[in-house]
């Protein structure tokens, strides 16, 4: 707590982060509970990640409870929140980060590959959301604990404005998170429910490992990249900090890129 009385912690919040097994979800589960939330740490499949992101959270001291769900189906969702105040009482945050990629040609790709990935990065999202709002609204103002009556921040990606072929399912998924995401928070910033987004570039997690871990992929890569390095987990989730607290109390229906400049086009740097 500053001078100014802004809290930049979520102590006595808790936290819901979905697809919090690797990559940036855990990254932001981590750094959560470091900042004092009681950290609800969902998986789908991965049971020894989600151990393992407690296991950091509980070492450094915080608190945390892994809730098995699988996002795109409605009533996992439900029971994931239910879960979640059963453990700790009530939600004050979501981050929406369960996501995944089915790549192929578009004329190579199968119905099947299309509709698993919009089920998961948007439709997921949308029922998490959706039952957050439910959850914030039936439970009212905390104004003791944070000023909003709840936050929520999806992690979308700069492929929600940039066109990425061979991928036309993941970039569909989140050009239509940014409009889902706006038209949320247009929906409830009268009822101080603050909806977000974040929008990573290149984050080195296992998803993208082909294009950090071989030497020349990762020369290609960073020269889509300004700022000269690959994003790291913890990049994001110091995003998803701020946007999560006080801090941020009067922003919605924004999207935060974090990409080290890789939205700034920059094959024009040269004059094009």
């Amino acid at each position: 707590m500053g001078e100014t009385g802004i809290r930049l912690d979520l102590t006595g919040q808790t936290a819901i982060v979905t697809g919090a097994s690797s990559g940036i979800g855990a990254g932001i589960a981590r750094l959560f509970g470091r900042a004092g939330a009681n950290v609800v740490i969902n998986y789908r499949s991965s049971e020894d990640g989600a151990r393992e992101t407690l296991r950091a959270i509980e070492d450094a001291g915080g608190t945390g409870r892994i809730v098995q769900a699988d996002v795109s189906q409605e009533g996992d969702v439900k029971r994931l929140f239910e879960e979640a105040c059963d453990a700790f009482g009530t939600v004050h945050v979501l981050i929406a980060n369960a996501g995944l990629q089915r790549d192929a040609p578009a004329h190579e790709m199968s119905l099947a590959d299309w509709k698993t990935v919009l089920d998961v990065n948007l439709t997921g999202q949308f029922l998490c959301a959706r039952e957050a709002i439910r959850l914030f609204r039936a439970r009212g103002p905390v104004p003791e604990v944070c000023p909003a009556l709840g936050k929520i921040v999806c992690i979308s990606s700069v492929h929600q404005f940039i066109p990425w072929s061979g991928r036309v399912n993941y970039a569909a998924s989140k050009g239509g998170l940014l409009l889902m995401m706006q038209s949320l928070a247009q929906e409830y910033a009268g009822e101080k429910i603050r909806i977000n987004a974040i929008a990573p570039g290149a984050i080195k997690t296992a998803i993208n490992r082909s294009s950090w871990d071989d030497p020349a992929e990762r020369e290609k890569l960073l020269d889509l990249i300004p700022y000269g390095r690959i994003g790291e987990s913890e990049d994001v989730a110091r995003a998803a900090l701020w946007l999560a607290s006080d801090a941020s109390d009067y922003v919605t229906g924004e999207t935060l890129v974090v990409d080290g400049g890789m939205a700034l086009y920059p094959g024009f740097r040269e004059g094009g």
